[in-house]
């Protein structure tokens, strides 16, 4: 009787660091993929573009390390095509959340602006009756 391969763990990914660009290896070392891998996944999904510099050297910025590692999730982890994760990252799929929409914090709360310069005239309006009590006394 033959068993079915359990779906692999997910992989621990080190911390990104706080850095303009990236090379080649540190994104390798930072998505657990390898560079020709990676410079594999540059035809297929139109979304990673490096900058190139020198001699054709590739420098990645932070939005694409976190797509690179949204695009091995998909491939590694769920086990996508790279015609299903493409189809997935450009929306077409089930989620339309981008790579880089995925470690942002959620959106703040909309604010009545109105009533907030209300409540701001009333606190003022406390203190500086607040203000002329106390002068008042003495």
């Amino acid at each position: 009787m033959s068993e079915r391969p359990n779906k692999p763990e997910p992989v621990v990914l080190p911390p990104i660091p706080a850095k303009r660009y990236f090379t080649i290896g540190e994104v390798s070392d930072l998505c657990g993929v390898k560079p020709h891998v990676l410079r594999y996944w540059e035809q297929e999904f139109t979304q990673l573009k490096p900058v190139k510099r020198r001699g054709n050297r590739r420098y990645y910025q932070h939005h694409e390390v976190l797509l690179i590692r949204r695009i091995r999730e998909l491939l590694y982890e769920q086990g996508f095509t790279i015609s299903g994760a493409r189809n997935r990252l450009d929306g077409r799929g089930h989620e339309v959340a981008s790579a880089h929409e995925a470690e942002l914090p959620p959106p703040a709360p909309t604010v009545d602006i109105d009533m907030v310069r209300a409540e701001l005239q009333d606190i003022l309006a406390l203190l500086k009756h607040g203000r002329d009590a106390s002068a008042a006394s003495q």
